[in-house]
């Protein structure tokens, strides 16, 4: 009897052989749907292409007199009030968030388009901000909305989440938040001129992660995510990645282990150099793969004999190529090259290698299609 797609995903980050290769996707783009599905919810994309499901969620819930979710999600308690206000005026829009704390005021200002939203204007400005961000109170889990969530998805597939990053904007990975709170580049040069600030901010940040994880005990998820692509070798170096990534995430990820959750390890960029550096923190699974042809660096049928013995690998589809611009037939070779490295012996869920904006969607079908057609016959 062929699998669930549950089962199908499951069978595969604990690095067995399903039925057959597993097919899904990263986020779906809410552009994506607008322009191409005529305003679909992603689950109706699953469903018309056929493909094993991911549900993402990620509720919170409030804790009175400690915490409280307001009505933009943010956390927020008596010392740590966020004001949001949209600025007239530009080809964007803007909106800028203040945080009110009893020591000061810190300050963030975000743009977007029908695409995706960035930082313009970051609430790290100098090195004393980071005292404020102790009033930070951090975001709880609300189990009984992830088990009901979890209980109605059934068999379509994963429960997905992401360990919590900054509310206004940030990342999962420790490092990653920092980079948002305080640029990259600026983040770069205070590993070498203070670096034992860097490490203050990291912790700062890894204890609110700590205690989310903390309350996930319970949480009928299958997958959270962690990780972030200013960790790749694409952005630093493996010398810093040693030194101010892995110290924080491991911890994370081993405090997820011990809370039975699994955790993914989200690495957008360049991963070659770093392959046994990340699967050394133990994640039960690694994305994205990305290849050489969408900016990153990965080699399949290398990564599968460095670490295949020790995560499930996610990802690894040139979706910039083969869903634009191309034949089904190319499509379907793409996929085929996927399975016969990365899928080799099992613990590979294809996917593209993060999220995409437009797509044929008769490429998509090839896509999904092909991926059907490769069995593991001894199953």
């Amino acid at each position: 009897m062929p699998l669930t797609s549950k089962q199908r995903m499951l069978t595969a980050l604990q690095r067995g052989t399903p039925d057959r290769l597993p097919v899904t996707t990263h986020h779906v783009m809410e552009y994506f749907l607008n322009h191409y599905m005529g305003g679909s919810n992603y689950q109706a994309f699953f469903d018309r292409f056929n493909l094993d499901a991911y549900h993402w969620i990620l509720p919170f819930r409030s804790e009175p007199g400690v915490v409280e979710v307001n009505p933009l999600g943010f956390t927020c308690s008596e010392s740590w009030r966020v004001e949001s206000e949209v600025l007239p005026g530009g080809p964007y829009q803007t909106t800028r968030h203040t945080i009110h704390t009893p020591k000061g005021t810190l300050s963030m200002a975000l743009q977007s388009n029908e695409h995706t939203a960035w930082v313009v204007e970051r609430p790290i400005k100098e090195k004393g901000d980071i005292a404020l961000l102790e009033f930070m109170p951090a975001p709880l889990c609300d189990v009984q909305a992830v088990n009901a969530a979890a209980q109605a998805f059934g068999e379509r597939g994963l429960v997905r989440g992401h360990i919590p990053g900054f509310d206004i904007y940030g990342q999962p990975g420790t490092w990653q938040d920092a980079s948002c709170l305080f640029g990259i580049e600026n983040l770069i040069f205070a590993t070498h001129d203070d670096p034992a600030w860097v490490d203050e901010l990291l912790g700062i940040l890894r204890r609110r992660k700590e205690i989310f994880i903390r309350s996930l005990q319970g949480a009928c998820y299958d997958l959270l995510e962690l990780g972030g692509g200013d960790a790749s070798s694409t952005v630093i170096s493996p010398r810093l990645f040693d030194r101010f990534v892995a110290p924080h995430d491991s911890i994370l990820i081993d405090l997820a282990h011990e809370n039975g959750q699994r955790i993914v390890y989200h690495t957008c960029g360049g991963m070659m150099p770093i392959l046994e550096n990340v699967a050394a923190m133990r994640p039960d699974a690694m994305e994205t793969f990305t290849p050489i042809g969408m900016g990153g660096d990965m080699d399949l049928a290398q990564a599968k004999r460095r670490i295949g013995d020790k995560v499930c690998f996610i990802g690894g589809f040139d979706q910039f190529h083969y869903f634009l611009g191309c034949s089904p037939e190319e499509t379907r070779l793409a996929v085929r090259r996927c399975f016969e490295t990365a899928g080799v012996g099992g613990g590979y869920i294809l996917s593209p290698s993060d999220h995409f904006f437009d797509a044929d969607l008769a490429l998509i079908e090839a896509f999904a299609d092909e991926a059907h057609q490769c069995l593991y016959e001894d199953q």
